[in-house]
């Protein structure tokens, strides 16, 4: 009886020290319980106070206008005229009119017509226009026409893509195996392939 008296004396101080310690556990835990939620609604404001700044001070974005050109870069185009020719458009660009979008301008236009054919007619100048809804090309600034037997210089250049028509209506010169010519108009045979050349024509024949 006396050792156990002995060891409930003892044990009183270690009953009262985890008495302590629970009750300071217990008042931190009611610390944290109010501390905790204050420091989330302070953060969640944080959050809603900085989205609401920038919204207010960002800068408006600037908005892609619809009527900004399409540009091609190195376009090729390929078709065929009534007759089945073959022919080929290539340019440095094509960029299509914005107020019109039937009308495509190129930049550095090189056409080739008759493409298949055994002879097949070049044509190269600065700048050009391609109207969709004619189907028309026209070729401008320093145009040159160029084949196996003669080449030719002009101002401006019509090529209907349907019919296969090439003219132009400004004055042409050129040179070839026979001699010069120059003339103020000129077009191109569809169904024999020939140039015909009009108004005030003078050619220069070379002696062989």
């Amino acid at each position: 009886m006396v050792a156990t008296s002995h060891l409930s004396d003892r044990s009183i101080p270690a009953r009262r020290i985890s008495i302590q310690r629970w009750r300071r556990r217990s008042v931190v835990i009611r610390g944290l319980r109010i501390l905790l939620p204050g420091l989330i609604v302070l953060i969640v404001a944080g959050l809603a106070g900085t989205i609401a700044h920038s919204t207010l001070t960002a800068q408006p974005s600037v908005a892609i206008s619809s009527d900004e050109p399409i540009k091609l870069i190195n376009p090729r185009f390929v078709g065929r005229d009534d007759r089945g020719r073959a022919f080929a458009l290539t340019a440095a660009s094509a960029t299509r009119d914005p107020q019109d979008y039937q009308k495509v301008f190129l930049d550095k236009p090189a056409l080739i017509l008759d493409a298949e054919g055994p002879d097949p007619l070049h044509i190269t100048g600065g700048s050009g226009v391609y109207h969709e809804g004619t189907r028309k090309l026209e070729v401008r600034g320093g145009v040159r026409l160029s084949g196996a037997r003669a080449a030719f210089e002009t101002a401006t250049s019509l090529f209907d893509t349907k019919t296969g028509e090439l003219a132009g209506p400004g004055p042409v010169h050129g040179s070839g195996s026979l001699g010069e010519i120059d003339a103020k108009s000129y077009a191109v045979d569809s169904k024999q392939g020939r140039m015909i050349f009009r108004g005030g024509v003078h050619t220069r024949m070379e002696s062989r």
